[in-house]
């Protein structure tokens, strides 16, 4: 049975009575309020002010007036900087397949049932951009667990732009506006290719985006993928990797750049609240890949897939894939700013069992998503009903004060007490052998263009797409390219394709107007070092060699090498 209409919203059994204040209002209807001033003060109309006469200037004095427009003043936080544009609701997750011999996350026992919010998006757009789009779309879900917030910060593709962790602010300022003509790259697209042009790892997801998977159909019909390799740790404190998966029951669809002029700004926005409205509630069922350490040291050495590099992907043919659960959505929120614009995700929220990998680009977020809400919500976003944690405990922590601390947690000390103890849960974990060994000198890496960076957008091209899909990519990109102030970008891009596939080369070239490039080999690259390049004044990138090679270009690429989990398996 699903949850009543308000179980994804604390209880107050762990922290106060102002979650169940807060539950009250929000379900409360107008009839029963009474207007009021901030404070509380009775008025008798919201339009009234105080003035001298009936053609004199306004008094100061009106604290009513005041309060109102400086409350409006405010009204606004800062949009998320990537992922500003979105909607989301409420729903249930239950476990339908334990995972308990994989993961002691207690979520993953047969039958458990947790509140969840989901929250889908587009990644570059602004708050009032399209939600049809030619954009990766976020797919973010808080499951409440008993043992804490698990945020799960998906995409709905299996693979991102970029594996090198410091480029994605600069990747993401290519996404929005030009600082000279403030154009999007709808019509300025010459920061967008450029940045592809110079970082060719970006290709995979490239392909993808430019084709028919491109723009969804709606967020009921897409799939989510964590994309990141995170870590399932057992009771016996084995461990494997494991990629998490969101497949939809809905089946998946897609539009093409053409039907997307049929649809309104807001149209997924409105088809997932319509279809809840409803009653027609989507869900989608929850499955992981997993391996184990030796076995990703293998995928490596064998076939040249690294399990931290966000733009590859795990074959499912040799990992397939296993359902835990599934979850769906059944309630609409009643105010989108308290329930989807303040909610906060957060790779870094793992309960027990679950632990990020050393993929570079997930490391990095476990640090810039808390610190993005800090700055965008406030230092206590997480007292926030839609943050809250969900625990059959009170929570206890000592962290104190800050703007708008609602739970300050009274008297109780701001520090390790022997006057008032602390009440704690034995570790039951080694953490030495559950994160791993490593061992070595500071290195500056950054990553390098190989063969197998191409092996999946060329079976893209020559084993999925077929002829009408070929046409349609070609189109798209040729179309986009268009608005490209730079031929040079253009025909940098080309030869990338070139290395997918001659027959796409070509066709581009034929669209476009524009002759790439012979061979990848014969480029520098700003952002990526050309594993290709027979000239070693080429290989580097930005043309600047190292002092030394080996402490920027790693033969395996930041894959996990054989004997890398040694340690792992002496134990």
């Amino acid at each position: 049975m699903a949850p009543s209409a308000t179980t994804h919203a604390p209880d107050g059994r762990q922290n106060g009575d102002l979650y169940r204040d807060y539950n009250d209002d929000r379900n409360a209807s107008s009839e029963d309020t009474l207007y009021t001033t901030s404070n509380g003060v009775p008025m008798p109309h919201p339009y009234e002010v105080q003035r001298v006469g009936e053609n004199g200037p306004l008094l100061l004095q009106d604290f009513h007036l005041v309060d109102l427009l400086s409350h409006f003043d405010r009204e606004r936080i800062p949009e998320r900087v990537v992922h500003a544009k979105g909607g989301g609701a409420h729903g249930y997750y239950q476990t339908t397949d334990p995972l308990d011999d994989l993961c002691m996350a207690d979520i993953f026992q047969a039958g458990k049932k947790c509140p969840i919010t989901v929250r889908f998006s587009t990644v570059g757009g602004e708050s009032g951009s399209h939600d049809c789009a030619r954009d990766p779309r976020g797919f973010s879900v808080k499951f409440r667990t008993d043992e804490g917030n698990w945020d799960v910060v998906a995409n709905n593709t299996p693979v991102f732009f970029l594996r090198d962790p410091a480029k994605f602010p600069l990747f993401i300022h290519t996404q929005k506006r030009d600082p000279a003509t403030h154009l999007t790259h709808a019509d300025d697209s010459t920061m967008f290719w450029d940045y592809l042009s110079q970082n060719p790892e970006s290709v995979h997801q490239v392909m993808i985006l430019m084709g028919d998977r491109g723009i969804p159909e709606n967020w009921r019909k897409m799939h989510g993928y964590y994309g990141h390799t995170t870590k399932l740790v057992n009771k016996k404190g084995e461990w494997v990797y494991a990629q998490i998966h969101f497949k939809s029951k809905q089946g998946t669809g897609f539009i093409t750049q053409e039907d997307s002029n049929n649809y309104s700004p807001d149209a997924h926005q409105k088809d997932l609240y319509n279809a809840i409205e409803n009653g027609d509630f989507p869900g989608w069922d929850v499955k992981v890949q997993t391996m184990t350490p030796k076995e990703a040291e293998d995928l490596w050495e064998n076939q040249k897939i690294n399990v931290f590099d966000l733009t590859h992907v795990w074959p499912q043919s040799q990992f397939p894939l296993r359902k835990v659960g599934e979850f769906f959505l059944n309630e609409n929120v009643k105010n989108y700013f308290a329930e989807i614009e303040q909610i906060a995700f957060n790779p870094a929220h793992n309960p027990p069992g679950i632990e990020p990998s050393a993929d570079p680009v997930l490391q990095s977020r476990l640090f810039s998503y808390p610190d993005t809400h800090r700055h965008r919500i406030g230092v206590n976003y997480q007292q926030l009903p839609v943050n809250a944690p969900r625990v059959p405990y009170r929570l206890a922590n000592f962290q104190r004060d800050g703007n708008m601390a609602f739970y300050n947690q009274g008297s109780r000390p701001p520090y390790l007490s022997s006057i008032q103890p602390t009440q704690f849960r034995e570790r039951t974990l080694d953490l030495d052998r559950t994160h791993g060994h490593f061992s070595g000198k500071a290195i500056t890496f950054l990553s390098e263009i190989r063969e197998e960076d191409f092996n999946a957008p060329r079976a893209l091209w020559e084993k999925v797409f077929d002829d009408g899909a070929k046409e349609r990519f070609v189109k798209n990109v040729s179309g986009h390219m268009s608005t490209c102030r730079k031929e040079e970008i253009i025909k940098r891009q080309i030869t990338i394709f070139r290395h997918v596939s001659e027959d796409l080369a070509s066709r581009l070239e034929k669209a476009t107007g524009v002759k790439g490039y012979d061979t990848i080999a014969n480029l520098t690259f700003n952002g990526t070092h050309n594993g290709f390049a027979n000239d070693k004044s080429k290989k580097y990138a930005n043309g600047q060699v190292p002092v030394k090679v080996g402490s920027s270009v790693a033969e395996n690429n930041g894959a996990p090498r054989a004997g890398t989990h040694e340690e792992y398996y002496k134990k």
